[in-house]
């Protein structure tokens, strides 16, 4: 991700992508990383259809996303009205019109609103409770810790997303159990990638897709995506993730 200084002394303008994607990113807060391209990545090939993310930030994923999926007109749901308004505008300066809509609002209460509505589903939820680690730095709390319980997203996800569609999340791998629990109520076809950063670690964390109300079935669990080879570069597979390439899976 390159990086250079916006207008703004607050915020920042990053490229990924190699410079194809624009975002306007909070210079202290929470910034996009490798998890918000893997998210991205890991969104199926569709050449139409509404698709949306809940907690979309400042859009680390839902840019990216939108520049790999040309065909779809993509929604944000984000509930912190700054990070909102940054998405905004890298959705302007990615002129990509009227197909990125940003609405502000909190993911549940929004997505009651909506149902079957979607035809691709995706997030990127905060990753622990409150009280489970120490005070995030400035910023960062709204992107580590839960507003909304793990279930609810996941129920938020679903409720939003059409009969059969997709939905695809990325969260901590120590997460597991609680996201397959609630899938396993609501949705069926469920494939797990594991995200490991070296050969031989655990992973930290997982890919997972469904798709909503089929009856349940087996649970595909998929070889670790390992994202840095022994002298710290990073392999092939993640290479082309960080590039703008779709995950194969």
């Amino acid at each position: 991700m390159s990086q250079q200084r916006a207008p703004s002394p607050c915020t920042t303008r990053d490229t990924v992508y190699q410079g194809r994607v624009t975002l306007v990113q909070p210079e202290t807060g929470f910034r996009a990383g490798f998890d918000s391209l893997a998210l991205a990545a890991g969104l199926p090939a569709m050449d139409k259809g509404e698709a949306l993310e809940l907690g979309c930030g400042s859009g680390g994923a839902l840019l990216p996303a939108a520049f790999r999926l040309p065909g779809l007109v993509f929604t944000g749901v984000e509930q912190d009205a700054s990070a909102a308004a940054l998405a905004r505008e890298g959705a302007a300066l990615n002129a990509f019109g009227t197909r990125v809509v940003i609405e502000t609002d909190e993911a549940a209460g929004w997505a009651a609103a909506h149902e079957n509505r979607f035809d691709l589903v995706f997030a990127n939820p905060p990753y622990f409770e409150p009280g489970r680690i120490s005070p995030p730095g400035e910023g960062k709390a709204g992107a580590y810790i839960e507003s909304l319980p793990l279930e609810g997203w996941v129920k938020a996800m679903l409720f939003a997303a059409k009969p059969r569609a997709p939905v695809i999340l990325i969260h901590r791998a120590a997460e597991l159990a609680r996201l397959l629990a609630q899938l396993d109520r609501q949705a069926g076809e469920v494939t797990v990638l594991p995200i490991a950063s070296k050969e031989g670690e655990q992973a930290r964390r997982v890919l997972v897709r469904a798709r909503k109300g089929l009856k349940r079935g087996p649970l595909t669990l998929l070889a670790p995506l390992i994202t840095h080879a022994e002298d710290g570069t990073r392999t092939p597979p993640a290479q082309a993730i960080v590039e703008g390439s779709g995950i194969d899976w």
